[in-house]
């Protein structure tokens, strides 16, 4: 076998549109060419007049409503991505103590900035090995509760439940699940998220949908004298997106992407339609992947098996990484597995914005490799 044997695919098993990429995904041609035919009118324009912050107003407004947020829920937008609110966070929502579960590379993440932070006390850490997902534990000394929704690097969801009988708040970093996954918001104080996953846009922006609690947190924290740096300020991010705007300059392309993106999920059945969508396409691939005698899907128990990213193992004769290369050298990219977790896999993304029948085509497509390698 060598590294990248040249090995041409049929036409009929060639995806229409080759990007599986768990972010950053897909993002819509038509969305891309809306943006193009705004001329002037909108990019290189400031983003504290109405041109942007209408795009705003509607991001806000609409996902508010494709989450169903009860009364007193906001909808906040800051600078920086997920990874910046993990700090932001820190400083902003954990009063003193939270605990973290941690099964994967961005779980762990966010455990590892709260005990670094020199004005909390460590953290409470509850870690399993990566494939499975821990369990909350209630405490009376835990403030904040730090969940991740879909773990990105192994393939792994959870659901989202309030640990009974704890008066914590709940964050929940939905990066790769936003959109795609039932969620009751009564379930979490903060829901905070990237749009360049599931809603099919370009990174450098945080989404976080904050509980009447959290934002009462948020307050407290601002009034005390915890000293916060303004660009990871929560409560400086709250008040700009009141105004329809963030406290820095934003990516404006990225904006106007997110915002026709909840346009067009919306007008195709919102959150319930994205979570059907998602649920036939990986219906699709981890199907493929247990029938096949080569491959097995990593996350062995079927109810912790991500429906928006499928990490799929290979048996050690065949090389995932070859056959990825193969792929990518017929246009179809980004089938790599994480690279931290190490794995003989490939990881497959199966966002809405995905076609089910370009899924179908892809496990046709590394059938037809697998048997010339």
């Amino acid at each position: 076998m060598t590294d990248n044997p040249e090995i041409p695919l049929p036409a009929d098993i060639v995806p229409d549109d080759g990007r599986f990429g768990s972010g950053p995904s897909k993002v819509r041609t038509e969305i891309l060419m809306e943006l193009g035919v705004t001329g002037s009118g909108y990019m290189g324009t400031s983003h504290r007049r109405p041109g942007v912050r209408s795009v705003v107003a509607a991001i806000r407004a609409g996902l508010t409503e494709m989450f169903s947020l009860p009364g007193g829920y906001e909808v906040v937008l800051g600078v920086g991505g997920a990874t910046l609110f993990w700090d932001a966070a820190s400083f902003g929502l954990i009063q003193r103590r939270s605990q973290h579960l941690v099964f994967g590379e961005f779980s762990g993440k966010f455990a590892a900035v709260a005990a670094a932070a020199p004005h909390l006390e460590d953290p409470q850490i509850i870690e399993s090995e990566p494939g499975r997902h821990p369990l909350p534990v209630a405490d009376p000394d835990i403030d904040l509760y730090a969940f991740t929704h879909n773990e990105t690097s192994t393939g792994v969801m959870m659901p989202i439940e309030r640990p009974d009988g704890s008066s914590g708040l709940v964050a929940v970093d939905a990066t790769s699940g936003a959109g795609a996954m039932t969620v009751d918001p009564s379930h979490f104080d903060a829901y905070y998220f990237s749009p360049q996953k599931v809603f099919g846009a370009e990174g450098g922006l945080w989404v976080a949908l904050c509980s009447p609690a959290a934002v009462n947190r948020i307050d407290q924290i601002a009034a005390s004298d915890r000293w916060i740096p303004p660009t990871l300020s929560l409560a400086t991010a709250l008040s700009n997106s009141r105004k329809d705007q963030t406290y820095n300059t934003p990516a404006l392309a990225t904006l106007f992407l997110l915002r026709r993106q909840i346009d067009t999920m919306l007008e195709l059945g919102g959150l319930e339609w994205a979570v059907e969508r998602c649920q036939e396409s990986s219906s699709i691939v981890y199907a493929w992947a247990e029938s096949r005698d080569y491959t097995t899907p990593f996350v062995t128990d079927v109810a912790m098996r991500s429906t928006t990213v499928a990490t799929i193992d290979f048996v050690s004769d065949v090389d995932a990484n070859t056959v990825a290369a193969v792929l990518r050298s017929n246009g179809i990219v980004d089938t790599e597995s994480y690279r931290k977790l190490g794995r003989n896999q490939l990881r497959i993304a199966m966002f809405p914005n995905i076609e089910p029948c370009d899924l179908e085509k892809l496990t046709a497509a590394i059938d037809y490799i697998v048997e010339r390698l």
